[in-house]
């Protein structure tokens, strides 16, 4: 199947068409032309352009110069162009999630929840450009401080350098467009190579804007440019949602500038014995193969009580087969493609290392075309691959454990820490496990899976940087300033 996917190229009945990238408020086209495939069957879907080194230093300099304006324009303004966005892109939802399912292999009912997250994003962007406040600092703390006050504002950084994944073209991506433009910050957007098109789609609605020119660009681009926007000592801040290994290394090259990374993990979940064993087979079944686990905090290690682990197994193994597996673009389907051969080659040799390691597959461990079947691994150590990384693919390991807290410090064993989930009906066991777990978030009676776009998101050790989350990412975003006012203090009586 493998071969034949490569072999075929052909242009798909689904074809969208070409696209020219948008390079500060112009669209272009360049020497490097991109396919976009549909993961289902690897047909063409559509064209785009790869940026070049000439295209980027260009995007960088009209941003520089975008600047001034952009963060001069009044609140009102940025919140404007920011909720025409939420609008067109509600307007178009239909046409935007069909757009993700062909070009990420999403299914289509979550291609469609993807859309309304963005809307969802882009109003809360416009809702926080207008209240960006400050404070009034006292500074009478010393003699030398007397009759002067502090006050204190955020201003804006500068051009931003924004890298998106594959896995929600649009949200993602409006996680980092959408916060920096309500402050006043120009970006340049890296899209991923692989779904490009759906924010080559949303720029046309900013185009639409009186967002000024060079204050965006959608520049899909090759490994070696992407370094070079990381590296540009004209950007003053980089966010970056991808691998760890990526990340980190970005990081590095960043130099002097802010930096927000969001890097995934491999998410545990523990059950304890007083749970309610149907409520979390359903939602572990989901939080473990949703888009194929390609989420970043899809369910990847499952801790059960001793006392209630047969019988959670068997649920989940039950709710497992239930899940319809097969062409995103069907309105029933669960489990779609990963997103290419690469990914189907590492799991499937991922599950074959656990199994030669002495892991059971309880169901799946099958690849089938480019869709690898949802797949129950117990008796895995710690150490195989499907265990210690992060899967990012329809895997989960099932594993018995002496009590909640033995599931606690199984969850911290793990050199990742982004979100996690418990289930248990006793209150002191949630808030335990919120104070003693090494992650971002925990979710309680529900999968880690869970994300509503105004929270803080984002992991500690090697699961990230910082945190998204419109609010939360400003503030990476902005830069404080204090004035020092003096002021006159005298008791004018009665």
């Amino acid at each position: 199947m493998a071969t034949q996917q490569v072999e075929k190229r052909a242009e798909s009945k689904y074809i969208m068409g070409e696209f020219p990238i948008y390079l500060a408020g112009n669209w272009v086209t360049t020497s490097s032309q991109l396919e976009v495939t549909y993961p289902y069957d690897g047909s063409v879907v559509a064209y785009t352009y790869q940026a070049g080194k000439q295209e980027l230093d260009k995007a960088i300099t009209k941003a520089q110069e975008a600047f001034y304006q952009l963060s001069s324009m009044p609140s009102f303004q940025r919140a404007n162009i920011l909720q025409h966005v939420a609008s067109r892109l509600r307007e178009n939802k239909e046409d935007i999630a069909r757009t993700i399912t062909l070009e990420a292999g999403k299914p289509i009912k979550d291609a469609r929840v993807e859309v309304d997250r963005a809307i969802l994003t882009f109003t809360l962007a416009a809702e926080e450009a207008k209240r960006i406040h400050g404070e009034v600092v006292p500074l009478d703390l010393l003699p030398s401080g007397l009759n002067k006050i502090g006050i204190v504002r955020r201003f804006p950084i500068g051009p931003v350098a924004a890298i998106s994944p594959f896995n929600f073209p649009l949200n993602l991506a409006a996680h980092k467009v959408a916060p920096a433009i309500a402050v006043g910050n120009p970006v340049v957007l890296k899209p991923p190579s692989k779904t490009p098109i759906t924010w080559l789609k949303v720029a046309r609605f900013f185009e639409e804007t009186d967002l000024p020119e060079g204050a965006l660009s959608v520049l899909p681009m090759d490994r070696n440019t992407g370094d070079l926007l990381v590296s540009d000592e004209r950007i003053k801040l980089l966010t970056f949602t991808g691998s760890d290994v990526v990340g980190w290394e970005l990081k590095k090259k960043a130099g002097k500038k802010n930096v927000i990374l969001e890097l995934g993990g491999n998410a545990g979940v523990v059950v304890d014995k007083d749970a309610d064993i149907e409520h979390a087979s359903r939602r572990l079944a989901y939080g473990s193969f949703a888009y194929a686990g390609q989420i970043c905090i899809s369910v990847q290690r499952i801790f059960v009580h001793k006392d209630i682990y047969e019988d959670l197994k068997a649920a989940l193994v039950e709710q497992t087969g239930k899940l319809k597996v097969g062409d995103p673009l069907q309105e029933d389907t669960d489990v779609s493609p990963l997103i290419d051969n690469r990914a189907l080659d590492r799991v499937e040799s991922w599950v074959q290392e656990a199994v030669q390691k002495g892991a059971k597959v309880v169901t799946g461990g099958k690849r089938n075309g480019n869709i690898f079947e949802p797949t129950i691994l117990e008796n895995v150590p710690e150490d195989a691959r499907v265990c210690s990384q992060e899967a990012f693919a329809p895997v989960v390991v099932i594993s018995s454990v002496e009590s909640f807290e033995d599931g606690l410090r199984a969850i911290n064993r793990s050199r990742f820490g982004l979100q996690a989930g418990v289930f248990t009906n006793d209150i002191s066991k949630a808030t335990l496990a919120f104070n003693a777990l090494e992650v971002g978030g925990v979710v309680v009676n529900d999968v880690p899976t869970f994300r509503v776009d105004n929270m803080p998101y984002g992991g500690v050790k090697d699961s990230g940087l910082g945190r998204e989350g419109i609010r939360y990412a400003i503030e990476h975003m902005t830069e404080y300033k204090i004035m020092i006012l003096p002021y006159d203090n005298r008791d004018l009586g009665a």
